[in-house]
């Protein structure tokens, strides 16, 4: 095939690939027999000329011919279809099926490889299905009821169900297309295999997710919700069970650990167990929140609102000058909502979260700052504590209920509480306190932010406007800790027990541990055949 690299197209330009791709190459429509995008991007550095920059693949029978011809265009080069790599099944038979804990994207994804083998895993989440926990996740949103077993964390498709579903990642790997391929065929739009920056949506996700875990059960595997992992057996070094809610106990010599970042009880149980874990880095802070209208003005000028565009995203990132620290946005939600996203009772998370078509009229993102091992004590449970501490502090400045501490930017620049009106309503529920922020902050963490704000606003116009909302907090970005293991996915004090994605501190999306959950699954499987 030939493959074309930056190949424009302008904004308004409604020409049909197969046609253009036939005039860049200097050949007849009728020439080409397929043509396929393998990345498209937007291109808004030049305002008013927006364009789409694709890489595309084209199949023709004059491709060696065409590439001789042109062969002094860099941007034209003769490609090779690539081979995907074997799955190679160990010979030594798995004692017992595989077990594993967790059905986020690192869990479903090793499942899924796992049952897809014949390996016919038996899947424990410790949640409730996602039909289920959708309406118990409304029910908290609208009325302040905590689920601690069913919520924004917990629950069939991970913490990552409730967000903007995002699929962008800068893992680059030869599955990674794969795993894209799976989604598509679960039911995710077609476009996220080559788009930049793909997402599905909330609402769509959970689509994909209920029709993945229908094809694990489908292969054999068993899914049991509402069976939380509350034990391991430790033998000689190895896994030899699981207790399951306390009572049930599941045989089993490989244990695929894919619990999600706030499983804090798990975390303490495998530290009891002898896990080898250590403290990491992580990141705590605010949600600021604007009209999407802002955004899209800021990025695309005369151009925003364009329906080919769709609403605009940001990336921002401060280094602090003299405290060292970085401040940046995390999850951005184009067309989104602040949701809140306890897991526990008597603290306030939040994290925002955005439908397929993100037309909520609303962007937020998470703002938030550095925070390393020696801001805590150090030890791998330190990072929860410290986690705990300002949640709790979230929901003291809240006045109870799960209602969200919120400040006007101009406000939380000045020191003051209530002054500014807010540019658009938060959209944070069950309820918002309006406050002062900083009693919900480490003060390194709210001087960072005070400093990052302004220089933001250079940089995205308006970003910084004084009646822009910021709601406390956010605590969640990812794990606080590492479970160790081994070039094998295996823990390095347990044997048999693989920990996997984001809850591991090995991932850092949907995607990124959907892929460490994959190959774990595939480096098990590579050590032992099909159980008997």
């Amino acid at each position: 095939m030939i493959v074309i690299h930056n190949f424009r197209t302008a904004l308004e330009d409604e020409t049909p690939l197969t046609t253009a791709a036939a005039k860049r190459l200097g050949l007849k429509e009728g020439d080409i027999q397929k043509v396929r995008i393998v990345r498209r991007a937007v291109d808004a550095r030049r305002k008013p000329h927006i364009s789409f920059v694709h890489t595309l693949q084209v199949e023709t029978p004059l491709e060696k011919a065409v590439c001789k011809k042109l062969r002094n265009d860099r941007d034209i080069v003769l490609g090779q279809p690539k081979e995907r790599p074997p799955i190679l099944l160990g010979t030594t038979p798995l004692k017992g099926r595989p077990v594993v804990v967790g059905l986020g994207p690192a869990g479903l994804f090793a499942a899924l490889a796992l049952a897809r083998q014949g390996y016919r895993p038996l899947v424990l989440e410790r949640g409730r299905d996602v039909e289920r926990r959708s309406r118990d996740v409304a029910d908290f949103w609208q009325s302040g009821r905590l689920d601690p077993a069913s919520n924004v964390q917990f629950g069939e498709g991970g913490a990552g169900t409730f967000s903007d579903g995002k699929l962008t990642t800068r893992v680059n790997h030869p599955r990674m297309q794969e795993l894209l391929e799976i989604m598509v065929d679960a039911g995710a739009p077609p476009e996220i295999a080559y788009l930049h920056k793909p997402h599905v949506g909330t609402d769509l996700l959970r689509l994909v997710v209920k029709n993945l875990r229908e094809e694990i059960k489908r292969l054999g595997g068993e899914v049991r919700f509402e069976h939380q992992v509350t034990d391991l057996q430790v033998t000689d070094g190895r896994v030899a069970a699981v207790e399951i809610n306390g009572q049930e106990r599941e045989a089993c010599a490989a244990v695929l650990l894919g619990i999600g970042h706030s499983a804090r009880d798990t975390y303490a149980m495998l530290q009891a167990r002898g896990a080898a874990m250590e403290a990491k880095p992580f990141a705590i802070g605010l949600r600021i929140e604007h009209p999407q209208e802002v955004l899209d003005q800021a990025q695309y000028g005369a151009a925003a609102g364009h329906p080919r565009l769709g609403a605009a995203d940001y990336a921002l990132v401060y280094h602090h000058p003299s405290n060292g620290r970085t401040a940046y946005s995390f999850c951005m939600c184009p067309g989104g909502l602040v949701i809140a996203s306890a897991s526990e009772e008597g603290g306030v998370v939040t994290n925002g979260m955005s439908l397929y078509s993100r037309a909520s009229g609303l962007a937020n993102s998470a703002l938030v700052v550095n925070v390393l091992p020696e801001d805590h004590d150090g030890t791998p449970l330190g990072g929860v504590s410290f986690q705990r501490q300002w949640e709790q502090a979230a929901f003291a400045a809240g006045g109870g209920g799960y209602a969200a501490p919120v400040q006007a930017v101009g406000d939380f620049l000045q020191g003051h509480d209530g002054k500014t009106e807010f540019l658009t309503s938060p959209s944070y529920r069950p309820g918002i306190k309006r406050t002062h922020l900083g009693a919900c902050l480490p003060a390194f963490v709210g001087d960072t932010l005070r400093q990052a704000l302004p220089d933001f606003g250079r940089k995205i116009k308006g970003f910084d406007h004084p009646g822009a909302v910021l709601t406390g907090v956010e605590t969640r970005t990812s794990a606080p800790l590492r479970i160790l293991r081994g070039r094998d996915f295996q823990s390095l004090t347990l044997q048999g027990l693989y920990p996997l994605g984001e809850g591991a501190g090995y991932a850092g999306g949907i995607m990124s541990a959907a892929l460490d959950g994959y190959m774990a699954a595939l480096s098990l499987i590579e050590l032992y055949g099909p159980p008997r």
